[in-house]
C-alpha cells in the first residue's frame, strides 16, 4: 500500500491534469457552494504546477526557443478562449474584458515577471546577462503591438468612446497576426541565435548542461498533458470567475480587476517557469517567455475577439485611459534602458516590480 501512495505521488503531474478536466465536467455552467469553491481552486493551483512541469519537460525536448514559444501559445490560446467565453456570458459589462485582460497581461510580463526574473537572477548571480538583440526585437514588437491595438482607439473619431470601427479593428488585427507571425520566424528560422541564452562571456548556449533530453515520447506525452492541465486551468478559473466577480463587486473595486485576476490565474504558470530559468542564469529564456507572452496575449487576442464580435452583442471597447497609457510609456522607456546593455542588477529587477506594483495600486484604487 505504502509502495502504491508512492508511486501514485511522483505521478501528480500525470493525474492532476486528468482530475482537474473530470471536474471541469462535473462544474462547468453550475452555481458552486462555497466547498466545492475551495475544490476547485486547489486543483487549479495543482493544474498550474503541472503545466509548468510538462512545459520544461517539452522546452528540454525541443530546445529553446521552441519551448518558450511553446508555452506562450499554449497558454495564449487558452486565455483567448476564456476571453471570449466571459464576453459571450457577460453582455454590456464585459466590453472591456478583452482590453483589461490583455493589458493586465502585457504588464504582468513587461514588468511582473521581467521585474521577478531579472531581481531573482542577480541577486544569485551578481548581474543578470542576455541577448540585447533579440529581447529588444521582442520589446519592439509588443510596444508597436500594444500601441496599435490599445492605444490608438482612445483617439480614433470614427466612433465615438475609445472604440475602432470595423475597418480599423479588421486593420488591427490583420497587423497583430502579421507582426506576431513576422516575430516567430525571426525567432524561430532566422535569427534563433538572438534568443537562446548566453554565457557571461557572451557566448551562446546551445544546449542544456543539465540533463539529457527527454525522449521524443515522453515529449508528446508532456505535449498532450501540458493542453490537458492548460484546459483545467482556465476551465476551472471560468468555473470560479462568479465568484471572483461577485467578490470584486462585494468589495467595491472596479470592474478592471476581474481581468487583471484572469490574467494572473493565466500567466502563473509562465511565471513559474520564468523563475526558474532565471535561477538557473537562464535569462534569455525567462525573458522569451515573459515577452513572448505579452507579445502572443495581443497578437493572438485582439484578432480572435475582433472575429468574435461579429456574433457577440454590445460594444467593443479596446482603448486604455491616460493613467494605464502613462503606465505602458513608462514600461517601454525603462524596458528600452533596462534591453539595450545586455545585463541588469537588482536595481532594474526593483525598477520593473515598483511600476507593477503602481499598476496593481491603480487597478485597486483608480
Amino acid at each position: 500500500m505504502i509502495t502504491r501512495l508512492r508511486s501514485l505521488s511522483r505521478q501528480w503531474t500525470i493525474l492532476v491534469p486528468v482530475l482537474a478536466v473530470v471536474l471541469l465536467v462535473f462544474t462547468w455552467g453550475r452555481d458552486l457552494p462555497g466547498a466545492v469553491v475551495a475544490l476547485v481552486t486547489l486543483v487549479l493551483a495543482g493544474s498550474v504546477l503541472a503545466a509548468v512541469h510538462h512545459a520544461e519537460v517539452v522546452a528540454h525536448r525541443v530546445g529553446e526557443p521552441f519551448g518558450s514559444l511553446v508555452l506562450a501559445i499554449a497558454v495564449t490560446i487558452i486565455e483567448v478562449a476564456l476571453i471570449v467565453t466571459l464576453m459571450a456570458d457577460g453582455g454590456a459589462k464585459s466590453s472591456t474584458l478583452a482590453r483589461d485582460t490583455v493589458f493586465a497581461a502585457v504588464m504582468i510580463a513587461c514588468n511582473g515577471i521581467v521585474g521577478l526574473c531579472l531581481l531573482a537572477a542577480s541577486l544569485r548571480h551578481g548581474t543578470a546577462v542576455f541577448n540585447p538583440e533579440g529581447t529588444g526585437a521582442a520589446l519592439a514588437t509588443v510596444a508597436t503591438l500594444a500601441t496599435l491595438s490599445l492605444v490608438l482607439p482612445t483617439f480614433t473619431t470614427s466612433k465615438p468612446g475609445p472604440e475602432f470601427s470595423s475597418l480599423q479593428l479588421t486593420f488591427a488585427a490583420l497587423s497583430s497576426l502579421i507582426l506576431y507571425g513576422l516575430f516567430v520566424a525571426t525567432q524561430t528560422v532566422r535569427h534563433r541565435d538572438y534568443f537562446l541564452p548566453i554565457t557571461r562571456q557572451g557566448g551562446v548556449i546551445t544546449a542544456d548542461d543539465h540533463a539529457a533530453p527527454p525522449s521524443a515520447r515522453a515529449a508528446w506525452l508532456g505535449l498532450g498533458l501540458l493542453g490537458l492541465a492548460l484546459i483545467g486551468v482556465v476551465g476551472l478559473a471560468k468555473s470560479v470567475s462568479p465568484t471572483i466577480e461577485n467578490g470584486v463587486a462585494a468589495a467595491g473595486l472596479h470592474q478592471a480587476v476581474v481581468g487583471v485576476v484572469i490574467a494572473l490565474l493565466v500567466l502563473l504558470p509562465e511565471t513559474i517557469a520564468a523563475l526558474r530559468s532565471a535561477r538557473r542564469d537562464r535569462v534569455q529564456t525567462s525573458l522569451n517567455l515573459a515577452l513572448g507572452s505579452a507579445m502572443a496575449s495581443i497578437g493572438l487576442t485582439i484578432p480572435a475577439v475582433a472575429l468574435a464580435s461579429v456574433w457577440l452583442s454590445g460594444p467593443l471597447v479596446l482603448g486604455l485611459s491616460s493613467t494605464h497609457m502613462l503606465l505602458l510609456a513608462l514600461t517601454v522607456v525603462v524596458s528600452s534602458l533596462t534591453v539595450v546593455p545586455g545585463r541588469a542588477t537588482p536595481l532594474q529587477g526593483g525598477v520593473h516590480l515598483v511600476i507593477f506594483a503602481a499598476y496593481l495600486e491603480l487597478a485597486v484604487n483608480p
